[in-house]
């Protein structure tokens, strides 16, 4: 059996595995890790973004009016000029 297809069964399992690849990896795979990583977060936090709007248009709080009264406060707030 090839030591990639064993499959922990748990995150309790996979956390240690994982810290124990990172903390094999060459110094010059760090950075390409850590980018890898971040995209991983990126993809969650998009996620979370896109329920939580999501769930604000249900609500009937994210409408096209209220966008427009939002960008049009903060233009007025800060305008480009």
């Amino acid at each position: 059996m090839s030591i990639l297809s064993i499959q922990p069964a748990t995150p309790a399992e996979l956390r240690p595995l994982l810290h124990a690849n990172i903390d094999r990896l060459p110094d010059e795979q760090l950075e390409l890790a850590h980018r890898v990583l971040l995209e991983i977060e990126l993809e969650q936090l998009t996620a979370d973004l896109d329920d939580a709007a999501d769930g604000s248009r249900a609500a009937g709080l994210l409408t096209p009016e209220s966008i427009a009264a939002a960008v049009a406060a903060h233009r007025a707030a800060k305008p480009y000029r």
